[in-house]
């Protein structure tokens, strides 16, 4: 389990490790061939902040050598609000008196007919932590009911056990989203102070229950803003670099949630800028050339068009983040503020216009028949 590899690790140690690095290391890890550890955290350093032209010329090269001129784009789909954790930082939040809503098979459809109606076929399900309300037998219900209609089926809810997982896959269940938020253990604890969430062991240990239960594809990430991002983002490269190796029949994407505004929001602990930003993307594509890298609309218009071209491989477009946001009830509370409000015909133009192919559909169930 990754438990025995992360435990011999001291957040402190590390951080200072990062913070040693200089422009020898980094001018080391740009000129290797292949890259390790080592090397990703020379390139998420201080140190390689004069370096990123470089890095994002490198980060470029290699992202079209592997995928090429292309990006995937899908659409979030929140079933539910509902929620029995307390977290610092989200909107659905169990102490946040806001109206709770968990979309019916009827409302489900009707928001399925408006995403189709933009032209997607890889749909995210997202749901609050509620385990009696959304539980096994509404995901089971949910993914019978959808699957007819999308190619692709990923879902961001509560971690399970990996019987539950062994359960939904066969129903069509494609990709799993599960970020650790911080591998701060101390600072986890402060943001997760009631419900399940607040059980790190369980949530760390989630992508190997994934992994047992051979899903296909599974997200990892942290919420940047709540600890040093440049820590954080070394354990979740210790964590990828494990999981690949013990699971190497599953593919594996990385995102980068930054911290936004929510209803009684909380400020982020750390900011991170966009140069910031682009230095950590780029230093996942040298570090790992097969790793999907997703971009979501909590980034601003401007940004996004930029990012394009450097490393990015999967967008999020004309999302909305509360249940029933396309149709059924537009008013509901978000969880979070999204940027780039853009619809999914003006994100595919946007890429044509940078010579890219906007790709919806990459999947087929058939694939596993």
């Amino acid at each position: 389990m990754f438990t025995d590899i992360f435990n011999r690790y001291d957040w402190e140690d590390v951080k200072a490790n990062i913070y040693s690095k200089t422009a020898a290391d980094v001018e080391k890890a740009l000129s290797s061939s292949k890259r390790d550890l080592n090397d990703f955290v020379a390139l998420i350093s201080p140190a390689a902040v004069p370096y990123l032209e470089e890095m994002a010329r490198i980060s470029q090269q290699l992202t079209l050598q592997r995928f090429g001129n292309t990006m995937q784009l899908y659409i979030p789909m929140y079933l539910s609000n509902e929620c029995q954790n307390i977290c610092t930082y989200c909107g659905f939040s169990l102490h946040n008196k806001i109206p709770r809503k968990t979309l019916t098979n009827a409302e489900m459809l009707l928001e399925t007919a408006a995403i189709k109606e933009m032209g997607f076929e890889h749909v995210l399900l997202v749901t609050g932590e509620a385990q009696q309300l959304v539980g096994v037998d509404y995901f089971v219900n949910a993914l019978q009911l959808l699957r007819p209609h999308f190619s692709n089926i990923s879902m961001e809810v509560q971690p399970m056990d990996q019987e539950d997982y062994e359960t939904l896959i066969p129903h069509g269940l494609h990709a799993v989203l599960v970020y650790q938020e911080t591998y701060h253990q101390a600072d986890y604890k402060l943001h997760h102070p009631k419900g399940k969430k607040s059980n790190f062991q369980y949530r760390l240990e989630t992508p190997d229950r994934l992994g047992k239960a051979g899903i296909h594809k599974m997200g990892l990430g942290v919420l940047i803003g709540l600890e040093d991002w440049r820590t954080d983002s070394f354990f979740t490269a210790l964590h990828l670099q494990y999981l690949e190796k013990a699971y190497w029949k599953t593919k594996y994407s990385i995102s980068f949630p930054r911290l936004r505004p929510f209803s009684g929001g909380l400020a982020p602990k750390v900011e991170m800028n966009n140069r910031e930003l682009v230095q950590l993307i780029c230093a996942y594509r040298l570090f790992n050339q097969e790793v999907e890298l997703s971009l979501s609309t909590r980034e601003e218009e401007q940004f996004r068009n930029n990012l394009v071209k450097l490393g990015i491989t999967a967008m999020s477009a004309g999302s909305k983040t509360n249940p029933g946001g396309y149709v059924v009830d537009r008013q509901s509370l978000e969880q979070f503020e999204i940027s780039d409000e853009r619809n999914a015909a003006a994100i595919a133009a946007m890429l044509k216009q940078q010579g890219y192919e906007a790709v919806w559909k990459d999947w087929d169930q058939s694939f596993c028949q």
